[in-house]
């Protein structure tokens, strides 16, 4: 049995079966990037539910997994050399968890590099710009008077939801088979309508996007990774 005391998150958050992968998230959409993908490998993992509470992202326990305060975070018992190892950064873990099983990340070095690039293109671009609309549209954000942050937003967020779109014309998913660039953007476009923005963004000009959320969605391991942990 691994030893994975050595870790302090363990003593707030306790592993009951610490031969299994540690997941440290809450069901936002990087988190829930991590559960799809443990899903999706089949890999043993442990839901560790930390919420976006300062008293939870900020602890003195979980920043000894991740400095940066943010969800989500993983400890591998059985990481590089046999050891266990911590991981932060959901586009980290990804690629963690990808080269680990070497699944999810293509065949050949040139299918692994197209991956990237549209994994970074969500880290850097979908992934913060849909954060802000949210903020601006449904969170805090709402109340400022000034209408141009909302509208910068929801014009970049249009922008690069056509970028995916011509990006998946004639495709299924974005780099040919199902991959962990998939894992990272589907959470991100389904968050548009929890954010009920969908009508704001114009949601129904993208078909590309709207067919390939669904195939998204009805996959099984995508639908218990989305409830994993589960937000209450």
């Amino acid at each position: 049995m691994a030893d994975l005391s050595r870790f302090p998150i363990t003593a707030r958050w306790p592993a009951t079966n610490p031969d299994a992968i540690q997941l440290y998230a809450f069901p936002t959409p990087n988190g829930v990037k991590i559960s799809i993908a443990l899903e999706e490998l089949a890999l043993p993992y442990e839901a560790h539910k930390v919420t976006l509470k300062p008293e939870d992202v900020k602890s003195p326990e979980f920043l000894t997994l991740n400095p940066n305060g943010k969800i989500p975070a993983i400890i591998d018992p059985d990481g590089p050399d046999g050891q266990p190892a911590c991981v932060f950064e959901s586009g980290a873990i990804l690629i963690y968890l990808a080269e680990k099983t070497g699944k999810l990340i293509g065949n050949s070095a040139s299918e692994r590099l197209d991956i990237l690039q549209w994994l970074m293109f969500q880290m850097g671009g979908i992934g913060p710009m849909f954060g802000q609309l949210g903020y601006f549209y449904r969170g805090d954000g709402k109340a400022i008077d000034d209408k141009r942050p909302k509208d910068r937003y929801i014009a970049e967020t249009r922008r690069l939801l056509s970028v995916v779109e011509q990006r998946l014309d004639g495709r299924e998913w974005l780099c040919g088979d199902y991959s962990i660039a998939d894992i990272a953007t589907g959470p991100w476009l389904r968050i548009l309508d929890m954010y009920g923005a969908r009508e704001a963004v114009g949601w129904w000009d993208f078909p590309n996007c709207i067919a390939y959320l669904d195939r998204f969605l009805a996959r099984p391991a995508v639908q218990v990774g989305l409830v994993t942990p589960p937000r209450d």
